[in-house]
Protein backbone atom coordinates (compact mmCIF):
# COMPACT_ATOMS: atom_id res chain seq x y z
CA UNK A 1 0.00 0.00 0.00
CA UNK A 2 1.41 3.36 -0.95
CA UNK A 3 0.69 6.55 0.90
CA UNK A 4 2.30 8.62 -1.84
CA UNK A 5 -0.96 10.38 -2.59
CA UNK A 6 -1.66 14.11 -2.63
CA UNK A 7 -3.28 15.60 0.44
CA UNK A 8 -6.82 16.54 -0.51
CA UNK A 9 -8.01 18.04 2.78
CA UNK A 10 -6.43 20.59 5.07
CA UNK A 11 -5.35 20.05 8.64
CA UNK A 12 -8.48 21.65 10.07
CA UNK A 13 -10.63 19.11 8.22
CA UNK A 14 -8.43 16.27 9.51
CA UNK A 15 -8.98 17.46 13.08
CA UNK A 16 -12.74 17.72 12.54
CA UNK A 17 -12.93 14.18 11.15
CA UNK A 18 -10.84 12.77 14.00
CA UNK A 19 -13.15 14.43 16.52
CA UNK A 20 -16.18 13.04 14.69
CA UNK A 21 -14.77 9.51 14.78
CA UNK A 22 -13.74 9.80 18.43
CA UNK A 23 -17.23 10.95 19.42
CA UNK A 24 -18.80 8.03 17.54
CA UNK A 25 -16.46 5.59 19.28
CA UNK A 26 -16.86 7.07 22.74
CA UNK A 27 -20.65 7.38 22.72
CA UNK A 28 -21.58 4.54 20.33
CA UNK A 29 -23.36 6.95 18.01
CA UNK A 30 -23.21 5.98 14.31
CA UNK A 31 -22.01 8.52 11.77
CA UNK A 32 -22.16 8.59 8.01
CA UNK A 33 -19.14 7.73 5.90
CA UNK A 34 -16.52 10.43 5.99
CA UNK A 35 -16.28 10.36 2.20
CA UNK A 36 -19.86 11.61 1.96
CA UNK A 37 -18.62 14.96 3.27
CA UNK A 38 -15.07 14.64 1.92
CA UNK A 39 -15.40 12.74 -1.39
CA UNK A 40 -11.78 13.36 -2.34
CA UNK A 41 -10.44 11.79 0.87
CA UNK A 42 -7.42 9.62 0.02
CA UNK A 43 -5.90 6.68 1.89
CA UNK A 44 -3.05 9.00 2.95
CA UNK A 45 -5.61 11.45 4.34
CA UNK A 46 -7.42 8.63 6.14
CA UNK A 47 -4.22 7.71 7.96
CA UNK A 48 -3.78 11.38 8.87
CA UNK A 49 -7.21 11.21 10.53
CA UNK A 50 -6.23 7.98 12.29
CA UNK A 51 -3.03 9.60 13.57
CA UNK A 52 -4.94 12.62 14.84
CA UNK A 53 -7.34 10.26 16.64
CA UNK A 54 -4.38 8.43 18.20
CA UNK A 55 -2.88 11.69 19.45
CA UNK A 56 -6.24 12.71 20.94
CA UNK A 57 -6.53 9.43 22.86
CA UNK A 58 -2.95 9.64 24.07
CA UNK A 59 -3.65 13.13 25.42
CA UNK A 60 -6.54 11.62 27.37
CA UNK A 61 -4.19 9.07 28.99
CA UNK A 62 -4.49 6.04 26.75
CA UNK A 63 -1.24 4.27 25.91
CA UNK A 64 -0.54 2.67 22.53
CA UNK A 65 0.71 -0.88 23.18
CA UNK A 66 0.67 -2.19 19.63
CA UNK A 67 -0.98 -2.34 16.23
CA UNK A 68 -3.31 -4.49 14.17
CA UNK A 69 -3.38 -5.47 10.56
CA UNK A 70 -6.87 -5.46 9.10
CA UNK A 71 -8.62 -6.82 6.03
CA UNK A 72 -5.81 -9.33 5.50
CA UNK A 73 -7.85 -12.43 4.61
CA UNK A 74 -9.95 -13.10 1.54
CA UNK A 75 -13.05 -13.95 3.64
CA UNK A 76 -12.73 -10.68 5.53
CA UNK A 77 -12.12 -8.62 2.38
CA UNK A 78 -15.21 -10.16 0.82
CA UNK A 79 -17.27 -9.52 3.96
CA UNK A 80 -16.20 -5.89 4.14
CA UNK A 81 -16.35 -5.23 0.40
CA UNK A 82 -12.76 -3.97 0.10
CA UNK A 83 -9.62 -5.28 -1.60
CA UNK A 84 -6.71 -3.62 0.25
CA UNK A 85 -5.38 -4.40 3.76
CA UNK A 86 -4.89 -1.67 6.32
CA UNK A 87 -3.62 -1.04 9.85
CA UNK A 88 -4.87 0.39 13.11
CA UNK A 89 -3.46 1.10 16.55
CA UNK A 90 -4.25 -0.66 19.85
CA UNK A 91 -4.34 1.02 23.26
CA UNK A 92 -4.33 -0.34 26.78
CA UNK A 93 -7.95 0.81 27.20
CA UNK A 94 -9.07 -1.61 24.46
CA UNK A 95 -7.68 -4.75 26.14
CA UNK A 96 -9.94 -7.27 27.87
CA UNK A 97 -8.82 -10.49 29.63
CA UNK A 98 -9.77 -13.97 28.45
CA UNK A 99 -12.88 -15.45 30.11
CA UNK A 100 -14.20 -11.95 30.76
CA UNK A 101 -17.58 -10.40 30.12
CA UNK A 102 -17.50 -7.71 27.45
CA UNK A 103 -20.24 -5.10 27.25
CA UNK A 104 -21.78 -4.34 23.88
CA UNK A 105 -23.94 -1.36 24.85
CA UNK A 106 -20.91 0.87 24.21
CA UNK A 107 -20.52 -0.44 20.65
CA UNK A 108 -22.57 -0.04 17.47
CA UNK A 109 -21.91 -3.11 15.28
CA UNK A 110 -19.87 -5.51 17.47
CA UNK A 111 -18.34 -8.46 15.65
CA UNK A 112 -15.69 -10.97 16.73
CA UNK A 113 -12.84 -12.54 14.82
CA UNK A 114 -9.97 -14.90 15.65
CA UNK A 115 -6.39 -13.84 14.99
CA UNK A 116 -2.76 -14.73 15.65
CA UNK A 117 -0.86 -12.07 17.62
CA UNK A 118 2.87 -11.40 17.55
CA UNK A 119 4.92 -9.88 20.39
CA UNK A 120 8.16 -8.33 19.17
CA UNK A 121 11.58 -8.41 20.85
CA UNK A 122 13.18 -5.65 18.80
CA UNK A 123 12.18 -2.62 16.79
CA UNK A 124 11.06 -3.14 13.20
CA UNK A 125 11.15 -0.35 10.64
CA UNK A 126 11.26 0.23 6.91
CA UNK A 127 10.37 -2.47 4.40
CA UNK A 128 10.86 -5.85 6.06
CA UNK A 129 10.38 -9.48 5.03
CA UNK A 130 8.39 -12.26 6.62
CA UNK A 131 11.63 -13.86 7.86
CA UNK A 132 12.73 -10.59 9.44
CA UNK A 133 9.39 -10.37 11.23
CA UNK A 134 9.73 -13.92 12.56
CA UNK A 135 13.32 -13.24 13.70
CA UNK A 136 12.08 -10.18 15.63
CA UNK A 137 9.19 -12.06 17.28
CA UNK A 138 9.51 -13.15 20.91
CA UNK A 139 6.36 -15.28 20.78
CA UNK A 140 3.01 -15.67 19.09
CA UNK A 141 -0.32 -16.33 20.78
CA UNK A 142 -4.04 -16.53 20.02
CA UNK A 143 -6.18 -13.43 20.20
CA UNK A 144 -9.76 -12.39 19.70
CA UNK A 145 -10.61 -9.00 18.29
CA UNK A 146 -13.96 -7.30 18.75
CA UNK A 147 -14.37 -4.88 15.88
CA UNK A 148 -16.96 -2.15 15.61
CA UNK A 149 -17.58 -0.08 12.52
CA UNK A 150 -18.95 3.28 13.56
CA UNK A 151 -20.79 3.98 10.29
CA UNK A 152 -24.55 4.08 9.80
CA UNK A 153 -26.02 0.90 8.38
CA UNK A 154 -22.65 -0.90 8.47
CA UNK A 155 -21.84 0.80 5.15
CA UNK A 156 -18.36 2.14 4.52
CA UNK A 157 -15.40 2.41 2.18
CA UNK A 158 -11.70 1.81 2.76
CA UNK A 159 -10.86 5.44 3.44
CA UNK A 160 -13.59 5.75 6.08
CA UNK A 161 -12.61 2.43 7.69
CA UNK A 162 -8.95 3.46 7.98
CA UNK A 163 -9.90 6.81 9.50
CA UNK A 164 -12.04 4.85 11.98
CA UNK A 165 -8.84 3.09 13.15
CA UNK A 166 -9.65 0.03 11.04
CA UNK A 167 -12.75 -0.65 13.18
CA UNK A 168 -10.66 -1.32 16.31
CA UNK A 169 -12.68 -1.66 19.52
CA UNK A 170 -11.52 -4.43 21.92
CA UNK A 171 -8.92 -7.19 21.87
CA UNK A 172 -8.43 -10.30 24.02
CA UNK A 173 -5.04 -12.04 24.25
CA UNK A 174 -5.09 -15.64 25.44
CA UNK A 175 -4.07 -19.23 24.81
CA UNK A 176 -0.45 -20.35 24.83
CA UNK A 177 2.62 -18.22 24.17
CA UNK A 178 4.69 -20.11 21.59
CA UNK A 179 7.96 -19.44 19.81
CA UNK A 180 7.18 -18.55 16.18
CA UNK A 181 9.45 -21.33 14.86
CA UNK A 182 7.74 -24.00 16.97
CA UNK A 183 4.93 -24.54 14.46
CA UNK A 184 3.97 -23.63 10.92
CA UNK A 185 1.70 -20.61 11.32
CA UNK A 186 0.26 -21.19 7.84
CA UNK A 187 -1.33 -24.47 8.92
CA UNK A 188 -2.59 -23.43 12.35
CA UNK A 189 -6.28 -24.28 12.19
CA UNK A 190 -8.87 -22.13 13.96
CA UNK A 191 -12.45 -22.97 14.86
CA UNK A 192 -14.65 -20.07 15.95
CA UNK A 193 -17.68 -21.16 18.00
CA UNK A 194 -20.72 -18.97 18.55
CA UNK A 195 -22.89 -20.10 21.46
CA UNK A 196 -21.39 -23.58 21.24
CA UNK A 197 -21.97 -23.98 17.51
CA UNK A 198 -19.21 -23.85 14.90
CA UNK A 199 -19.57 -20.55 13.08
CA UNK A 200 -16.30 -20.20 11.15
CA UNK A 201 -13.28 -22.38 10.30
CA UNK A 202 -9.98 -21.24 8.84
CA UNK A 203 -6.20 -21.53 8.92
CA UNK A 204 -3.31 -19.11 9.24
CA UNK A 205 -2.60 -19.20 5.51
CA UNK A 206 -5.80 -17.20 4.97
CA UNK A 207 -3.86 -14.16 6.20
CA UNK A 208 -1.82 -13.09 3.15
CA UNK A 209 -0.47 -16.65 2.81
CA UNK A 210 1.31 -16.40 6.19
CA UNK A 211 0.42 -14.24 9.23
CA UNK A 212 3.96 -12.81 9.37
CA UNK A 213 3.37 -11.32 5.91
CA UNK A 214 0.63 -9.19 7.46
CA UNK A 215 3.06 -7.90 10.08
CA UNK A 216 5.59 -7.07 7.36
CA UNK A 217 2.85 -5.19 5.48
CA UNK A 218 1.97 -3.31 8.67
CA UNK A 219 5.59 -2.28 9.29
CA UNK A 220 5.73 -0.96 5.72
CA UNK A 221 2.60 1.14 6.23
CA UNK A 222 4.04 2.50 9.47
CA UNK A 223 7.20 3.41 7.58
CA UNK A 224 5.10 5.33 5.04
CA UNK A 225 3.53 7.16 7.99
CA UNK A 226 6.96 8.00 9.41
CA UNK A 227 6.53 5.51 12.25
CA UNK A 228 8.29 2.36 13.49
CA UNK A 229 7.04 -0.75 15.27
CA UNK A 230 8.66 -0.57 18.72
CA UNK A 231 10.22 -3.45 20.60
CA UNK A 232 7.67 -5.17 22.84
CA UNK A 233 4.71 -4.37 20.60
CA UNK A 234 1.59 -6.55 20.62
CA UNK A 235 0.56 -6.91 16.97
CA UNK A 236 -2.46 -8.75 15.59
CA UNK A 237 -2.09 -10.17 12.09
CA UNK A 238 -5.72 -9.88 11.02
CA UNK A 239 -8.80 -12.07 10.90
CA UNK A 240 -8.37 -15.67 9.84
CA UNK A 241 -12.13 -16.00 9.22
CA UNK A 242 -15.06 -13.70 8.57
CA UNK A 243 -16.25 -11.86 11.69
CA UNK A 244 -19.25 -13.07 13.71
CA UNK A 245 -21.84 -10.57 14.96
CA UNK A 246 -22.59 -10.74 18.70
CA UNK A 247 -25.26 -9.47 21.06
CA UNK A 248 -25.87 -9.59 24.84
CA UNK A 249 -25.97 -13.17 26.12
CA UNK A 250 -23.70 -14.56 23.39
CA UNK A 251 -20.49 -16.46 24.00
CA UNK A 252 -17.55 -16.89 21.65
CA UNK A 253 -14.80 -19.51 21.84
CA UNK A 254 -11.86 -19.61 19.45
CA UNK A 255 -9.87 -22.85 19.37
CA UNK A 256 -6.39 -22.72 17.82
CA UNK A 257 -4.57 -25.92 16.87
CA UNK A 258 -1.74 -26.47 19.38
CA UNK A 259 -2.11 -22.89 20.65
CA UNK A 260 -5.03 -23.20 23.07
CA UNK A 261 -8.36 -21.42 23.17
CA UNK A 262 -10.02 -18.18 24.26
CA UNK A 263 -13.58 -17.71 25.50
CA UNK A 264 -15.47 -14.49 26.15
CA UNK A 265 -19.12 -13.69 26.83
CA UNK A 266 -21.08 -10.56 25.97
CA UNK A 267 -23.40 -8.53 28.16
CA UNK A 268 -25.51 -5.42 27.81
Amino acid sequence: MSLDQPKTVDEEAIIRMAERVETAQRYAVPIRKLTEDYPDLTIADAYRVQTALRRNLEKKGERVIGWKAGLTSKPKMAQMGVSTPGVGFLTDAMERPANSKITVSDMIHPRVEAEIAFVTNKELSGKVTRDEVLAATDYVQPALEVIDSRFTGFKFDLESVLADNSSSARYVPGGRMIRPDALDLRTVGVVLEHNGEIAEIGAGAEVLGHPAEAIAMLVGVLDDMGEVLPEGSFVMAGAITAAVAVKPGDSITARFYEMGSITVTFTE
